[in-house]
C-alpha cells in the first residue's frame, strides 16, 4: 500500500488537531475446532487458544501505535459465536465459558471480548437457548466479555419469541447490576442482519464465513469531518457531501495502513476496514456537531434524517473508493451516551426516542447506549427492539439494539457510565403496553424484499 508524504502529513494534522484516531483493532479467532463433548476440555482449549493467537496483539498495536503516531485506542478479540460450542452444556457451565473468555482478556490486556453471542433468527438450538438463559449472569460477572444476539434478518423475518425473551433478558441483566446502574446491557446488543466482520464492540462476534483468523480495523473520526465542514461554511449540500466523501477517503487511507501494519507483523491476514464515524465524549468529536455543522439549530430538529442520511452516503462512498476492503458497518454511529451533540440535543428537548428510531432508518447501526427510565417493563422493551428488527428487516440494513433500563432512575436522570461509554440523560418510554403483541410469539414472516433469486 503506498502512501504519499503528503499523506502523511495530512494524517499527522488530523491526529495531532481533530482526534483521528484508530479506535479498534480487533483480532477475529475461529473456536470452532476446541468443541468438545467434555466440557472442561473445550473450556481449557478455548483459553489455550485465544491466548495463543492474540498473545502479542497489545504489544504489537502498542509499537504500531508509537512507529506511526496514529493512537490505536482499543484492541479486542472477536469470537466464534459461543452459543455453537455449548451443545449439551448446562446454565452454569455456559457462565463459565463467559468467565474463562473474560480471564483470557485480561491475561491478554485486551480492552473487550465479544462473541458471547447467538444467531437466533429463525429458531432457537439447545446450546443457544442455553446461552440466552446465561446471559444476565454471564454478563454481570464479567468485565470484558460483550454478548450480541441475532434475532432478524430481512430473509427470514423476525423471531418474535426470541424478540420476547430478550426484553426480559436485557431487564433481567439490568436488576443484576443495579448497584453500576444496569451497566451490563451496555455489553448487549441485539441485531437485524448484522455482519461476520463488525470491529466495534459490543456486536463484534468471528462469523461462521470467516477464516481461522483475521484482523479488522475500525477507524473513526468524526472531529476530522467536522473541522473539515467548518472550511465550507456556505457549501451547498452537494459540496458538503463531496467535502465529507473525500475526508473520509483520508481516513480509510490512514486506517488500512495501520491495520496492514499489525496484520503483517502478527502473520495474520487483514480483513477489513470499518469506516465508522463513532463519537466520544471529547470535545468536537461529535456526528450530532456535524449534523448542526450541515445546517441544523439542534440535532433530531426537521432536516435530522435527511442531513444525516447524506453524511452516512457520503462516508460511505468515500471509504468505499480509498479500499476495495471496507467492511463491519461503515457509516455513521449514533450512540447517546458518547456524543455530547446528542445529549445536549435530547437536554434541550429537541431530540427523542421516536426521532432517534427515525434516525436508524439511514445510520449505520440502531438505538445505540441509550438510558431508559428504569421502570420500563420487559415487554415494552420486547416492543422497541421489534420496532427496530422491522426498520433493518424491511430496508435490508443491519439495526440494532443496545439501551439500559437504569434501576431506580427516571426521566431527566443523568447517568455517568463512565470511560468511553461515557454519560447519559434517561429517557421515558411510551407508557401504553406491548404485552398482547410480545405475547403472541412466532415469526414476522420474512418480506416480499428476501425473495431475490
Amino acid at each position: 500500500m503506498n502512501i504519499a508524504f503528503a499523506e502523511i502529513q495530512e494524517t499527522i494534522r488530523m491526529v495531532q488537531m481533530e482526534s483521528l484516531d484508530i479506535r479498534t483493532v480487533t483480532m477475529g479467532i475461529s473456536l470452532k475446532d476446541c468443541i468438545d463433548a467434555d466440557f472442561d476440555q473445550m473450556n481449557e482449549k478455548v483459553f489455550n487458544k485465544i491466548t495463543s493467537y492474540a498473545g502479542q496483539l497489545t504489544s504489537v498495536a502498542e509499537q504500531v501505535e508509537k512507529e506511526y503516531g496514529i493512537p490505536i485506542i482499543n484492541k479486542r478479540i472477536s469470537i466464534t459465536p459461543a452459543a455453537e460450542l455449548l451443545g449439551n452444556a448446562t446454565k452454569e457451565q455456559a457462565v463459565q465459558l463467559a468467565v474463562t473468555l473474560d480471564k483470557a482478556a485480561r491475561t491478554l490486556g485486551v480492552d473487550f471480548i465479544g462473541g458471547y453471542s447467538a444467531l437466533v433468527h429463525k429458531g432457537i438450538t439447545k446450546g443457544e437457548q442455553t446461552l440466552l438463559d446465561a446471559l444476565p449472569e454471564a454478563l454481570s460477572k464479567t468485565e470484558r466479555v460483550c454478548g450480541s444476539v441475532s434475532v432478524a434478518t430481512t430473509r427470514t423475518g423476525i423471531n418474535m419469541d426470541a424478540v420476547k425473551q430478550m426484553g426480559e433478558i436485557i431487564k433481567e441483566a439490568s436488576n443484576l447490576t443495579k448497584e453500576q446502574d444496569g451497566l451490563a446491557c451496555a455489553k448487549l446488543v441485539v441485531f437485524c442482519n448484522p455482519v461476520e466482520d463488525n470491529p466495534f464492540m459490543a456486536g463484534a462476534f468471528h462469523g461462521t464465513g470467516e477464516g481461522e483468523a483475521v484482523i479488522n480495523v475500525g477507524v473513526s473520526g468524526p472531529g476530522v469531518v467536522l473541522n473539515a465542514l467548518k472550511k465550507y461554511p456556505d457549501a451547498d449540500l452537494g459540496e458538503v457531501s463531496d467535502v465529507i466523501k473525500k475526508t473520509a477517503f483520508k481516513i480509510t487511507r490512514a486506517g488500512e495502513l495501520i491495520g496492514r501494519v499489525v496484520a503483517d507483523r502478527l502473520n495474520i491476514p487483514f480483513g477489513i476496514m470499518d469506516l465508522s464515524l463513532a463519537p466520544t465524549n471529547a470535545m468536537n468529536d461529535s456526528v450530532a456537531e456535524i449534523l448542526e455543522e450541515i445546517g441544523l439549530e439542534r440535532v433530531g430538529t426537521h432536516g435530522t434524517i435527511a442531513a444525516l442520511a447524506l453524511m452516512n452516503d457520503a462516508v460511505k462512498k468515500g471509504g468505499a473508493m480509498a479500499s476495495s476492503y471496507v467492511g463491519g458497518l461503515s457509516g455513521a454511529f449514533i450512540p447517546v451516551s458518547e456524543d455530547n451533540g446528542m445529549i445536549k440535543g435530547i437536554e434541550d428537548k429537541a431530540l427523542t426516542l421516536p426521532k432517534l428510531e427515525a434516525m436508524t432508518c439511514v445510520c449505520s447501526v440502531g438505538l445505540d447506549m441509550i438510558a431508559l427510565s428504569g421502570d420500563a417493563s420487559p415487554s415494552s422493551l420486547s416492543g422497541l427492539i421489534a420496532d427496530e428488527m422491522a426498520i433493518g428487516m424491511i430496508n435490508k440494513k443491519t439495526t440494532a439494539v443496545r439501551v439500559i433500563p437504569v434501576p431506580g432512575k427516571k426521566e431527566g436522570d443523568m447517568v455517568e457510565f463512565g470511560g468511553l461509554l461515557g454519560r447519559a440523560p434517561v429517557m421515558g418510554i411510551n407508557p401504553y403496553s406491548s404485552d398482547k403483541f410480545i405475547s403472541r410469539g412466532g415469526r414476522v414472516p420474512a418480506p416480499l424484499q428476501a425473495l431475490i433469486n
